[in-house]
């Protein structure tokens, strides 16, 4: 589904205006604490060092308020589809997600289905075929998928200590894996149609068109924290999936970015 231009043109204007709202912010921030710390340089002077203090304890209590509030700004202005998951950002508490169920009874947020539809009927048109492997799944669903891993470890002899660090490797630990967001998929061949080689080369170069983004590309192990994964596609939105796909970049550096 292409958008249209001027839809382009509003989602464009509407991030710069949050970009230049969080600036002001930023600003008068960095003003108020440069004023206040030149009173307590002047008091230090001619009221002596206690009073001073008092002055500069009372500045940092509210600096860091003001800070605080900004952190909460920013969570509150993160859209559903650039929620952050990752090793060391776990999903919120209170998240939760309305499931379509799809072929194989797997289920995704609503929300992206007829994107994840139109990018599988494309690919089919010329002779590609994905195949879902995985989509959504509960943290207990994901901390059995973390178990079984560790066992296989332990059963080619490693201790337990160390089939645990190996596994985390592969397996997310409950809380930080995009499956239990609804927004990711692996998605590998249909047996006897094509190769999964076809499928990631199609996906790779085309799936930003619909919105989804190869979430852990093979040049920014560093930055996900997660080893390259062909078959792993997260919902991004078109906008957002097309810059992240021209500038070559990954969701961690988007946001880094955008913020």
């Amino acid at each position: 589904m292409k958008e249209e231009p001027k839809y382009n043109s509003l989602m464009s204007a509407k991030k710069n205006r949050k970009a230049t709202k969080r600036k002001i912010k930023n600003t008068t921030l960095a003003i108020f604490i440069l004023f206040f710390l030149t009173i307590v340089i002047y008091v230090a002077n001619i009221g002596g060092k206690q009073k001073a203090n008092q002055i500069r304890d009372n500045i940092s209590s509210v600096a860091q308020s003001a800070a605080q509030n900004s952190i909460i700004d920013t969570q509150r202005n993160t859209t559903w589809n650039l929620l952050l998951v990752n090793y060391c950002n776990y999903i919120p508490d209170n998240y939760s997600v309305k499931l379509k169920t799809i072929r194989n009874g797997y289920q995704v947020d609503e929300r992206i289905y007829l994107h994840l539809q139109e990018m599988f009927d494309a690919a089919k048109k010329v002779g590609v075929y994905p195949l879902i492997g995985e989509a959504y799944r509960t943290a207990a669903q994901q901390q059995k998928m973390l178990d079984d891993k560790i066992k296989a470890y332990i059963t080619e002899g490693y201790s337990k200590s160390e089939a645990e660090t190996l596994a985390k490797k592969w397996v997310a630990v409950p809380g930080t894996s995009e499956h239990q967001l609804g927004l990711a998929l692996d998605i590998n061949a249909e047996k006897g149609k094509c190769t999964n080689e076809e499928v990631y080369q199609w996906l790779a170069k085309n799936s930003y068109k619909y919105g989804f983004i190869l979430r852990y590309p093979s040049d920014k192990v560093e930055i996900t924290g997660t080893s390259y994964e062909p078959w792993h596609y997260r919902y991004v939105g078109q906008e957002v999936a097309k810059e992240i796909y021209e500038q070559g970049i990954c969701l961690e550096e988007y946001l880094k970015n955008y913020k």
